[in-house]
């Protein structure tokens, strides 16, 4: 039996649909996934009938973000393995935010930690009404990959999301911070997404692709690249340093399963010291 492709692309006339096709686990990122996803996005980057590229999730949830799973079977002997795998998570986030094409992202379910980031990377956020958002990666000892949220919203906002690790955010607060432009039903999110890709499209291409390049070079004037640089070499030394939260929760995921790591992780912050 040939194995499934962990990425799929499918054309709505000009629109390109990309899919996270790891249902059974959620559309968590691994390697192949990220690899696989570089590769088609370059590829239509590069096709000139497409002219918008939609990013969706297939089954019950955009992504939960990094596949710990897989991250607990991968040998980390220095800071150069960190330095690595955190280029690749960043370079697969930020290829949405660096591509000529606008990007949409058509979030559902969960949307959480590097899920949350690509679609803070993509131009337009369309989410449904039960999405839930948010970057837990303090919770367990680890960092955030590429630092988008205090340029998308306040730094007020994203201190309390990233320092808490909040990862229950509501669709509808998320619209309220301006990290998601639209929210929809669930049942129609790909369909608004669509929608929205189509009413680009109609518009010039040398316009929209220009329009785009100036809008992401006023941030970067701002400082935008070398800030996300200089986050991102923060994470590789916070993740190549050993940390007691992360030795536990690698311990417990280790001995007893990364749901017992996971609960572990979030009843630490139910239970409130008296």
């Amino acid at each position: 039996m040939p194995v499934k492709d962990s990425t799929t692309i499918e054309y709505d006339s000009s629109v390109a649909i990309l899919t996270f096709n790891r249902p059974a686990v959620l559309n968590a990122f691994d390697n192949e996934l990220m690899e696989s996803t570089i590769s088609k996005v370059n590829e239509l980057n590069n096709n000139e009938a497409v002219r918008v590229i939609v990013v969706r999730g297939e089954g019950r949830a955009f992504s939960p973000g990094f596949d710990l799973k897989a991250a607990a079977n991968r040998e980390m002997r220095d800071v150069r393995d960190w330095e690595k795998q955190l280029q690749l998570q960043f370079d697969f986030i930020m290829q949405f935010w660096e591509s000529p094409k606008p990007t949409i992202a058509a979030v559902h379910g969960f949307c959480l930690a590097g899920a949350f980031e690509l679609a803070l990377a993509c131009d337009i956020t369309i989410a449904g009404q039960n999405t839930k958002f948010g970057e837990p990666e303090v919770r367990f000892g680890t960092g955030i990959v590429a630092m988008l949220l205090p340029w998308i919203t306040g730094p007020k906002q994203a201190k309390q999301i990233l320092l808490s690790g909040e990862d229950k955010i509501t669709a509808a607060d998320a619209l309220t911070m301006g990290i998601v432009n639209k929210v929809v039903p669930d049942q129609t999110v790909l369909t608004e997404a669509i929608e929205a890709a189509h009413n680009i499209a109609k518009a010039g291409e040398r316009a929209v692709r220009l329009t785009k390049q100036a809008i992401n070079n006023s941030y970067e004037a701002m400082g935008f690249n070398q800030a996300l640089k200089s986050s991102l070499n923060l994470d590789v030394l916070l993740n190549a340093a050993p940390d007691p939260l992360k030795e536990k929760f690698s311990r417990i995921r280790s001995e007893k399963g990364l749901k017992a790591a996971i609960e572990w992780r979030d009843n630490r912050f139910t239970h409130q010291p008296k």
